[in-house]
C-alpha cells in the first residue's frame, strides 16, 4: 500500500528551491496593507487574559429564540437556494414597513437593498457613486472604515473634524469649508459611533441647505435608529429635499442583536439601488437566504423587545456616565444615543493612547482609543455599554483606581 506522507510523498516535499524561486508578486495598491486601527487595538485585547472588555461595539444579548426558530423553519421549507440579487421582495417589503411604522418613511421595495452586514451598503454606495479622484468628507469622530472604502473606491477622504462644544455635529460653515469642485458626498452618522450623539432636526436642516448648494450625495449611516433615548429619531433623507440624494444605510445587527447573521440594507433613488444590485451581482452575489428569513420575522415581530433593550442600554450608559463624571480628570456627556460614551480625559494629562495601554496592560479594561475615529478623537476614548452592568462596574471600579493611581506613559 503507498503512503501518504509528507515525509515519503513527492506531492507533499518541498519545491527544489535551487532550481525555481518563485516571488509572489501582490498588489501595488493591497500588497503592503496592514490591520486597521480597530483591528490592531481587538489583537492587543485578544492577546491578555481575564480583560474587562468595554472596547466591543456588539451587543451582550443572543439573538432572540424566536427568531433562530423562524429561520430554522424556513430553511426546512426550502429557503435554502440562491435569493433575488436584491433580496427576497417580503424581506425588502418588511424594512419598508419597519420604517413606515418607526420614523414615518414610505420606501417602496425597489428603493431597498439587502446587503451584507452595514459596511458592504457603503462599499457598494461609494463605487456606484465615485469617479477616480471625488471627494468625500467623513464628518469625524467616526466608524474608521469610513476611510479605507472611499480610498479603496477611487475617492479620496476629507477629513472634517468636529468639536464637543457643538455635539461633535458639523457646522453647515465647516462644511462648506472643505467643499471643492472634486466634492462628490458626505458621510453622517447619527446616532453616532463614537460619541453616542445624535443629530437634531435644525442641524441637519442647515446642512442640507449646503448639500442642495453644492450638489452633493450623502451617505447617511443609521444603523443605531432604534437607539434614542430622548425625542426621536429622525433619519436625514426625511428632512427636505434630501430624500433623492441620500443612501440610508441600515440593518439588524445592533437593533436586534443579530451582528453575525449579517443582515444589513440600504434605502435610496430606486435607479441607484439598481446600479449596487448589479454590482453586488459580482461580488458577493446575494445575501444569505437563511439570515433573510430570520430578519423577516424579526422585523416583522420585535417591536416590543427593541423598547426593552434600549431602556437597558440606557440604564447602562447614564450608571457609567456618572461614575466617569465623578472620577478626577474625565468628563462624560449625558448619553443621547447608539451604545457608546465618548468621555474626555484630557484632564488625566494623557493622550488617548497612553490611557489605552495603562488600561489593557495594568489594570485589563480595554476601551477604545479616540484617535482612532479621527484625529479630532484625541483625548477622548471610546466606552461601549454593550456587557452587562456587573461587568460595567467591574470596568469603572478599575479605571476609577487606575486614574487615582496615575496613568504612566
Amino acid at each position: 500500500m503507498r503512503k501518504h506522507s509528507a515525509l515519503n510523498n513527492s506531492l507533499y516535499s518541498a519545491p527544489n528551491i535551487e532550481s525555481e524561486v518563485f516571488e509572489l508578486k501582490l498588489s501595488k495598491k493591497f500588497g503592503e496593507l496592514q490591520p486597521s486601527g480597530m483591528s490592531k487595538i481587538f489583537q492587543a485585547v485578544a492577546a491578555v487574559d481575564g480583560v474587562c472588555n468595554l472596547g466591543i461595539g456588539e451587543p451582550d444579548f443572543v439573538t432572540e429564540s424566536d427568531i433562530i426558530e423562524a429561520a430554522m423553519n424556513d430553511a426546512k421549507n426550502g429557503y435554502t437556494h440562491y435569493p433575488p440579487l436584491s433580496g427576497y421582495l417580503d424581506v425588502k417589503d418588511a424594512v419598508c414597513n419597519y420604517w413606515e411604522r418607526h420614523h414615518g418613511m414610505k420606501y417602496n421595495p425597489d428603493e431597498v437593498f439587502m446587503a451584507v452586514g452595514g459596511v458592504q451598503s457603503l462599499w457598494l454606495g461609494l463605487q456606484a457613486l465615485l469617479d477616480p479622484g471625488d471627494e468625500v468628507i467623513c464628518v469625524e469622530p467616526c466608524f474608521g472604515a469610513y476611510f479605507p472604502q472611499v480610498e479603496w473606491t477611487g475617492g479620496k477622504v476629507v477629513h472634517l473634524s468636529t468639536h464637543e462644544k457643538n455635539g461633535f455635529a458639523a457646522t453647515p460653515e465647516e462644511i462648506e469649508s472643505v467643499i471643492t469642485p472634486k466634492t462628490k458626498a458626505i458621510i453622517l452618522c447619527s446616532p453616532n459611533n463614537p460619541t453616542g450623539m445624535v443629530m437634531k432636526k435644525e442641524q441637519m436642516e442647515k446642512i442640507a441647505e449646503v448639500i442642495e448648494k453644492h450638489d452633493l450625495f450623502v451617505f447617511s449611516d443609521e444603523i443605531y435608529e432604534s437607539l434614542v433615548f430622548d425625542g426621536k429619531f429622525i433619519s436625514f433623507a426625511s428632512i427636505h429635499g434630501m430624500r433623492e440624494r441620500t443612501l440610508v444605510m441600515g440593518g439588524l445587527s445592533k437593533s436586534h442583536c443579530m451582528t453575525g447573521w449579517r443582515i444589513g440594507y440600504s434605502m435610496g433613488h430606486k435607479d441607484f439601488i439598481r446600479l449596487i444590485s448589479l454590482l453586488s451581482a459580482n461580488q458577493t452575489y446575494c445575501l444569505s437566504s437563511v439570515g433573510q428569513r430570520a430578519s423577516l420575522y424579526a422585523l416583522n415581530f420585535h417591536d416590543e423587545k427593541l423598547a426593552g433593550r434600549r431602556e437597558i442600554f440606557r440604564e447602562r450608559l447614564e450608571y457609567v456616565a456618572g461614575r466617569l463624571n465623578n472620577i478626577k480628570g474625565i468628563t462624560c456627556a449625558k448619553p443621547e444615543g447608539a451604545m457608546y460614551l465618548f468621555p474626555n480625559i484630557t484632564g488625566t494629562g494623557k493622550t488617548s493612547e497612553e490611557f489605552f495601554k495603562t488600561l489593557l496592560y495594568d489594570w485589563k479594561v480595554a476601551i477604545v482609543p479616540g484617535n482612532t475615529f479621527g484625529s479630532c478623537g484625541e483625548g477622548y476614548i471610546r466606552i461601549a455599554c454593550t456587557q452587562s452592568m456587573d461587568v460595567l462596574a467591574e470596568g469603572m471600579d478599575r479605571i476609577e483606581k487606575a486614574v487615582k493611581t496615575g496613568i504612566r506613559e
